[in-house]
């Protein structure tokens, strides 16, 4: 009888075997990563903001109680879990002033499939001189509009960059000024994520230097705003404004800041007190 019941316990545990080997695993659902840009100074707290929203419906979802994961250098630092609209916020302290790199990624544990995004963490020290550049400055073709999303879904627009903006925005970095690139949604013109994600590829692709992305609505008081913003949380060298649009240089001006526009605008666009550069080569001559 004890044969017959250990034969009949073998027999039992090779049917669960077999049946847990032919099961098919829980496929993961596709997702995609978006995180923003952040701004700290040495030793001090940032927070990073990411968004994981579901891919292939119509209308995009934000996946919420997902495990994210902040890599630096390739180790991980931070977790944290999306709330109902997807995003998730990490807190991470850097050591050293620079631009640093990093990964955010779905956790192993995620029911979402392993998806990452990347962006950089502007680690500056207050006292450094900053100047904060308008998207649409740097843009052949861009006319008065700030925004680099034109339509949702377009890959950075196609625009061609303005001759030496990048070799000119470089030689600025190389004179100790940290950069604040300011991107504008237009009307119709997509989401703060999809801004977001196409200014950093763009500003990729053409070659500009590292700086960090700034993404506000185009409501023409955002601008002025977010400088009031970053001036009483201690950035207060952020003194000077090179933008292509009249309402950019004017959100600088109303606050005794200097402003710069380039191209040349048409006669009569430019504020009493902004200077003008012709083309990108007189910024500097005019900082």
């Amino acid at each position: 009888m004890s044969i017959l019941l250990r034969r009949a316990g073998l027999f039992t545990i090779l049917l669960l075997w077999a049946a847990t080997t032919t099961l098919p695993a829980a496929e993961k659902i596709p997702g995609t990563l978006t995180v923003y840009d952040s701004l700290t100074a040495p030793n001090q707290a940032a927070t990073i903001e990411a968004t994981l929203i579901r891919t292939g419906l119509q209308t995009q979802a934000g996946l919420g109680g997902e495990p994210l994961e902040l890599l630096v250098a390739g180790h991980v630092v931070a977790t944290a879990m999306t709330g109902g609209d997807g995003r998730a916020f990490l807190s991470y302290t850097p050591k050293a002033k620079g631009a640093v790199p990093f990964t955010v990624r779905t956790g192993t544990t995620s029911g979402v499939a392993l998806t990452e995004a990347g962006g950089n963490l502007a680690v500056w020290e207050r006292r450094s001189p900053i100047v904060a550049v308008e998207m649409a400055a740097l843009m052949e073709g861009a006319g008065g509009e700030g925004a680099i999303v034109t339509k949702p879904g377009n890959e950075a627009d196609g625009r061609r960059p303005m001759p030496d903006a990048a070799e000119e925005l470089g030689k600025l970095t190389q004179f100790y000024y940290n950069l604040l690139y300011v991107v504008s949604i237009e009307r119709g013109g997509g989401n703060r994520d999809q801004a977001n994600a196409q200014a950093r590829q763009w500003l990729k692709d053409q070659k500009f230097p590292i700086g960090h992305i700034l993404v506000l609505p185009s409501d023409p008081e955002a601008l002025g705003v977010k400088l009031d913003e970053l001036h009483g949380a201690g950035w207060k060298q952020l003194k000077t404004g090179v933008g292509r649009t009249k309402a950019f240089a004017e959100a600088f001006l109303q606050r005794r800041l200097e402003a710069v526009m380039v191209p040349e605008p048409a006669k009569g666009e430019a504020p009493r007190k902004a200077k003008v550069a012709k083309e990108w080569k007189d910024v500097r001559k005019k900082m």
